[in-house]
C-alpha cells in the first residue's frame, strides 16, 4: 500500500505503520486520517496480517497532536464532522479484530495521544510524552480522548490530564496504566515485535473475541457483559483452534493454530 503520509510494511505476518510527516511532528491532518482509514480497512481484509504495530517517523513526535493550520480554519460544523470523522477511525481500529500496538516513539499529544489509546496495546520509550493538551487552544479533545482516557486511568486523573493540559512523562503514564511498557528508545521496536509475535502465538479467534468481550464488555453491566462473554466462549469452542489447543495441552506440545 503506497501512501503519502503513512509508511506501510508487512513482514511475518506483523503490519507496520509509521506517521511519516516528521517535519510536522506526524501532526494529524485530514489526509492522514483519510489514508490511515484506508490502511486499516485494508489490514482488515488482509488474512496474512495478524497483529499491527503503528509508530512514528523521526526521533521526536509519535504523533505530535492534530494540524493547528487546519483545526483554525474550521467552523463549529466542520469541526463537529472532523470530530465524527476522526472518531470513525480510531473506533474501526480500536474494532479491527487483529491486536495492535502503539509504539510510541515520543511526543503523544492531543489526536496522538487518542490515536495510542486507541490501540489495544501501548509500549512507550523513555523518552515519550503523552497529553490532551486541547484546553489550551480553547477546544477539547475530539478523538475519543474523554471517553477513552477515563477508561484506561479513571475519571479523576483523566480529568487532571485533560483540565490541566500538561503532559506527563512514560513512566508516569506507566504508573497510571496510561501504557503497558516503557523501555529505552533503542529497544522500542523490537519490544513491540517481541509483544506482537507473543500474541499471535496464540489462537487468532480465541485473541479476537477476547478483545470484543471486553471493548463491547466495558460498555455493558457487569451480568451484561458476562453474558456477552459466555456467548463468545460458546463460539470460540466450537472452532478447531480450540480442539488443537486442548489436544496440544494434553500431548504436552506447541499447539499449531489455524484461525479456524
Amino acid at each position: 500500500m503506497d501512501y503519502q503520509t503513512l509508511l506501510y510494511k508487512k513482514s511475518e505476518g506483523i503490519a507496520t505503520v509509521t506517521f511519516n510527516r516528521p517535519a510536522k511532528l506526524n501532526a494529524l491532518n485530514r489526509k492522514v486520517m483519510d489514508e490511515l482509514a484506508d490502511c486499516i480497512e485494508q489490514i482488515s481484509k488482509d488474512d496474512e496480517v495478524k497483529a499491527v504495530i503503528l509508530t512514528g517517523a523521526g526521533e521526536k513526535a509519535f504523533i505530535a497532536g492534530a494540524d493547528v493550520n487546519e483545526l483554525a480554519l474550521q467552523t463549529p460544523v466542520q469541526g463537529k464532522d472532523t470530530s465524527l470523522a476522526g472518531q470513525r477511525v480510531l473506533d474501526a481500529l480500536e474494532n479491527l479484530g487483529k491486536p495492535s500496538i502503539a509504539a510510541v516513539n515520543g511526543y503523544a499529544l492531543g489526536g496522538g495521544c487518542e490515536l495510542a489509546m486507541a490501540a489495544t496495546l501501548r509500549i512507550a520509550s523513555d523518552a515519550a510524552r503523552f497529553g490532551q493538551p486541547e484546553v489550551k487552544l480553547g477546544i477539547i479533545p475530539g478523538y475519543g480522548g474523554t471517553q477513552r482516557l477515563p477508561r484506561l486511568v479513571g475519571k479523576g486523573r483523566a480529568l487532571e490530564l485533560i483540565l490541566g493540559g500538561e503532559p506527563i512523562t512514560a513512566q508516569e503514564a506507566y504508573r497510571i496504566g496510561l501504557v503497558n511498557q516503557v523501555v529505552p528508545a533503542a529497544e522500542l521496536i523490537p519490544a513491540a515485535w517481541a509483544l506482537a509475535k507473543k500474541i499471535m502465538a496464540n489462537a487468532p479467534l480465541a485473541v479476537r473475541f477476547a478483545m470484543e468481550a471486553v471493548n463491547h464488555g466495558l460498555e455493558l453491566s457487569q451480568q451484561e457483559g458476562q453474558f456477552l462473554e459466555a456467548t463468545l466462549f460458546g463460539l470460540v469452542a466450537t472452532t478447531e483452534d480450540m480442539k488443537e489447543g486442548t489436544r496440544a495441552f494434553l500431548e504436552k506440545r506447541p499447539a499449531k493454530f489455524v484461525g479456524k
